[in-house]
């Protein structure tokens, strides 16, 4: 993201009325904001963010309002005069009534000083009546508008100062006034960049809601969390295949699927916010720095260009018309914050099969018309309709292809009709319409050969849906797209139909498909199973996902006030909306049996008779050990020979011949004692 305005960048003005305006930068015209005012665009250029401009008079020498740059001092002047009362460094009120402020006195909890420092209003414990009485009349507040200055702050301290009744509010009902006052009067905006999170805000509050699908900025970051959306990685471009205009299709790149990493499936029915909050987290919305100067330039070039042209022909034709002097006050310049003597630079461009796509750090869109609807990338600066697109993160990072593409390719005629072929002297012969068209039919062919390809191909990491669609259906197709422990989350706004698919992949369906009750999926192979189209009972195979789980958040906004805190009253409903997440998994072939490894344990009989006993144990003779190995070789040659029974007539254990471990129905003494 940007830290200085660029030209033709979208941006949010917020206003003292609490509302946001997001407008679009367009360098050498008029930004208006209504009652607060209008002031040109070139003012604001090359600014940081987060600033709060305030809109000033228009004077008698210039026919536009200028901007002031209010200090952080002067917005925060209140609570500073606040924490300086509370610590005892209070100091005498200063300047005019216009920058008068509310700070407290010696015995009081809020007070109102004029411009001398005299204290006209005082917080006290009666409350006033909305009937209170304010001796200007409507007509000399718009008389005030009309001739006042500074910024409306003329009009808010007359206000206040004819206001008779004032020394007998509250301090929460004096605080309560003048916000009321300021947001009415003031002219002042604040310039924020256009992020995901303030876009949804301003999207879902002020705009149209259904338009996103009720979604917030905070289930935006739940949705991408579980998805595992991050950077995948540096880009991995496709080498050029350098192909003719008499070849064919046998020239197209190969897809490699050992090089497709990083990718991540989505469905997107919130026209590109879904697509724009995960492309935030992947790095690739915003554009970079040298983009912007390289599109400058190009635009200054062009300019000039058009302007040597124009006065060329008009110098041969002999006579050379003066403009008209334009005031410098009229339109303020606008200030260079690039440099204009870069040269250009002039990128070489492929054959027709080239694909400009990245094989890194992608999305691929999955949408079921002609062309996705990704008209909110709009604020982003990017338009996927345009043919020409300027620079842009997301032009080798975002791939589309429909649902047909995906099922049935063959179906589709810009995948199964062969590109045109010609050769360089037919093409030669040809009208420069022609020619465009032949190129732009086979550079068509080739991305769609590549995208469908390398979708079907699959291993993608993770899948991100916020559709309107059954999310049944979706997973139906999807799910063996995706690599191993790759990630899956789907929003709803309401539970139903994420509960119908949790249901899909239940403990008990699980239990029925794996103990073989589905005569359907009998002698298949594991391809086959992650592809099944399904059956009444059993819509997707259970054993696909893992971990399955379906939740909720919601981030509510407190009004936080001594002896008065309680959630905002004025929040907007609408759906909650409800995120189901889980892993793919790869079911093993055949059943999985667990078995362990018992660590044999022989302790000697003589050495426990003799602890026992409380004597030190004696030391075998040769020959004692060796009528042992004896016995012991005797014992186990007999188990080889005859298996052990057990009490129910079964085998024992391979170990049951050894000494550790007897048989149930063989005794043996044991320091004088039978042991059975």
């Amino acid at each position: 993201m940007h830290s200085l305005i660029r030209p033709n960048a979208w941006v949010g003005l917020k206003l003292p009325s609490g509302s946001t305006k997001v407008i679009q930068i367009i360098p050498d015209t008029t930004i208006s904001l209504g009652k607060y005012g209008a002031f040109p665009a070139n003012l604001v250029l090359g600014r940081p963010y987060h600033l709060t401009f305030e809109v000033l008079d228009k004077t008698l020498e210039e026919t536009f309002s200028r901007l002031r740059i209010v200090p952080a001092s002067e917005l925060h002047a209140e609570a500073i005069a606040e924490e300086d009362e509370a610590e005892g460094n209070a100091t005498p009120a200063t300047g005019s009534a216009n920058d008068a402020v509310l700070t407290a006195t010696e015995g009081e909890e809020f007070s109102l000083v004029d411009e001398k420092g005299n204290v006209v209003a005082r917080s006290g414990r009666e409350v006033i009546d909305d009937s209170a009485i304010q001796t200007l009349t409507q007509e000399e507040i718009e008389e005030l508008k009309r001739e006042g200055n500074n910024a409306g702050k003329d009009v808010i301290a007359k206000l206040m100062l004819s206001h008779t009744a004032l020394d007998q509010k509250t301090t929460f009902s004096l605080a309560k006034y003048k916000l009321l006052k300021t947001k009415k009067y003031i002219r002042r905006f604040q310039v924020v960049p256009i992020d995901v999170a303030g876009f949804a805000q301003w999207q879902l509050e002020e705009k149209d809601a259904s338009k996103i699908m009720d979604m917030r900025a905070e289930m935006f970051g739940l949705v991408g969390c579980w998805g595992n959306v991050h950077y995948g990685g540096e880009d991995s471009m496709i080498n050029d295949p350098h192909s003719r205009s008499d070849q064919c299709e046998k020239t197209c790149v190969p897809v490699q699927p050992d090089e497709l990493k990083g990718r991540w499936l989505v469905v997107d029915d919130t026209c590109g916010m879904l697509v724009a909050a995960m492309a935030e987290r992947m790095g690739v919305l915003y554009p970079k720095e040298g983009d912007d100067e390289e599109a400058a330039t190009a635009e200054q070039q062009e300019v000039k260009t058009e302007a040597s042209t124009q006065n060329g022909s008009a110098q041969q034709n002999g006579d050379v018309e003066m403009a008209d002097a334009v005031p410098e006050t009229t339109v303020p310049e606008r200030p260079k914050t690039m440099a204009t003597n870069k040269k250009q630079k002039v990128r070489p461009k492929g054959s027709d099969f080239a694909i400009p796509f990245s094989q890194t750090n992608t999305l691929t869109v999955i949408h079921s018309t002609s062309q996705p609807n990704l008209s909110l990338l709009n604020y982003w600066n990017f338009d996927i309709t345009a043919p020409n697109h300027p620079p842009h993160p997301l032009l080798n990072h975002l791939l589309n292809l429909t649902w047909l593409q995906l099922l049935k390719p063959e179906l589709d005629t810009s995948y199964s009709t062969p590109p045109p072929t010609a050769s360089a002297e037919e093409l030669a012969s040809w009208k420069p319409s022609r020619r465009g068209n032949f190129h732009r039919k086979r550079r068509r062919f080739a991305r769609t050969r590549y995208i469908v390809d390398s979708t079907r191909a699959g291993n993608f990491s993770g899948l991100v849906c916020a559709s309107s669609m059954d999310p049944i259906s979706i997973l139906k197709h999807t799910l063996p797209l995706l690599a191993g422990g790759a990630p899956v989350a789907i929003y709803s706004p309401s539970i139903e139909p994420l509960a119908a698919l949790a249901d899909c992949f239940s403990v008990p369906r699980r239990t029925a498909w794996t103990s073989g009750n589905v005569p359907e999926t009998v002698d298949k192979s594991l391809e086959e199973l992650e592809r099944w189209e399904g059956n009444e009972q059993f819509p997707l195979n259970p054993t696909l996902l893992q971990g399955v789980s379906i939740q909720t958040s919601r981030a509510r906004r407190w009004q936080v006030l001594p002896m008065r805190t309680h959630p905002l009253m004025t929040e907007r409903g609408g759906a909650d909306g409800y995120v189901f997440t889980a892993w793919r998994a790869k079911p093993a072939e055949g059943r999985v049996e667990a078995r362990g490894k018992f660590k044999k344990i022989q302790p000697s009989k003589k050495a426990g008779k003799t602890e026992e006993a409380g004597t030190p144990a004696e030391t075998p003779t040769p020959a004692a050990v060796e009528d042992d190995d004896a016995a012991m070789a005797a014992k186990r040659k007999r188990a080889d020979t005859v298996p052990a029974l057990d009490t129910e007539g079964a085998s024992a254990p391979e170990n049951a011949a050894t000494d550790d471990v007897a048989s149930p129905t063989k005794k043996r003494k044991v320091d004088g004692g039978a042991e059975v």
